[in-house]
């Protein structure tokens, strides 16, 4: 029995997944911040068969030490992951502060999957074929990153922005990830499944929330048929220390997005952020938001 862990794993494309590795026989640990969810996602699974099998854990990756805590408490209690599924992420209209004072779109989409994936790859290492996958951009020449001001603290925040900067931040995790291990055996998959029909229409204000609906009736494919295609990558990783793939066609890794130097300049200044104490005058931290108390 393999031990998939999924963030994001209660909602989308993660709890379509994180049924369909259930009823595969999988053992399998959800992430996500809200418990409602988390209890659906557990009584589906009874109703599977599966209840034994499905661990929901709540936790709210946007805060880095969650993030750290959660890494630690899996590492102990899974000694071997086969997957770790990187899948979380909310849009947030506003600019807003978590307690430890970063932007709150930054820190669970780039921060958290950091952390996870470094926390737990000594788990990762001891399984037969492990891997982790992270649904992210792919290459997209959207965006860019603001070396800067990688939080957004000065000017005018820009959700799009935040988002596609993330997207390229976690294409140059996956470099970063398979550059500094290569050593080791955990293949890392880099996965951007294009227009998916979630729930990610509901944060947004109108009328662009009606306007995403709409063309998610008329384009978008269901997390079901997602699911499926990222379980096949699970089952077959790539031999490869990295790749990448937009709806299952690979994609040339040799592109500009994929700059090696690029990704060490990320991780350094990734490493710089979580070790330093919280301070509003902190580069790339602070500055005007509003400021998020709870740290769940």
């Amino acid at each position: 029995m393999r031990t998939i862990v999924i963030t994001g794993g209660t909602d989308g494309i993660g709890r379509a997944l994180a049924l369909r590795r259930l009823r595969g026989g999988d053992r399998v640990v959800a992430l996500g911040s809200g418990p409602v969810k988390g209890e659906r996602f557990l009584e589906e699974a009874r109703r599977l068969g599966a209840g034994d099998r499905a661990v929901f854990r709540r936790a709210d990756l946007a805060s880095a030490a969650v993030s750290r805590a959660v890494a630690a408490e899996l590492a102990q209690a899974y000694p071997v992951v086969d997957a770790l599924v990187l899948g979380a992420y909310r849009h947030h209209p506003d600019r807003v502060e978590t307690a430890e004072g970063f932007e709150r779109t930054f820190a669970l989409y780039v921060l958290s999957r950091h952390l996870l994936a470094e926390g737990l790859r000594g788990s990762l290492e001891r399984a037969d074929s492990p891997v982790v996958l992270s649904l992210c951009g792919v290459g997209t020449r959207a965006g860019r990153i603001d070396w800067d001001d990688l939080q957004q603290a000065r000017g005018s925040y820009r959700s799009l922005r935040a988002t596609m900067q993330g997207a390229r931040a976690n294409d140059l995790l996956g470099v970063s990830f398979a550059e500094r291990h290569a050593g080791g055996r955990t293949r890392y998959v880099l996965y951007n499944p294009g227009f998916v029909a979630t729930g990610m229409a509901e944060p947004l204000r109108q009328p662009a929330r009606g306007l995403v609906r709409a063309m998610a009736r008329l384009f978008a494919r269901s997390a079901d048929e997602t699911a499926r295609q990222v379980a096949e990558v699970l089952d077959h990783p790539p031999a490869a220390p990295l790749s990448g793939f937009f709806r299952g066609g690979p994609v040339d890794l040799g592109r500009p997005g994929f700059d090696r130097e690029a990704a060490a300049r990320l991780h350094g200044a990734l490493q710089d952020m979580l070790g330093e104490t919280v301070r509003s005058d902190r580069p790339g931290g602070g500055g005007a938001g509003r400021r998020e108390d709870r740290t769940d």
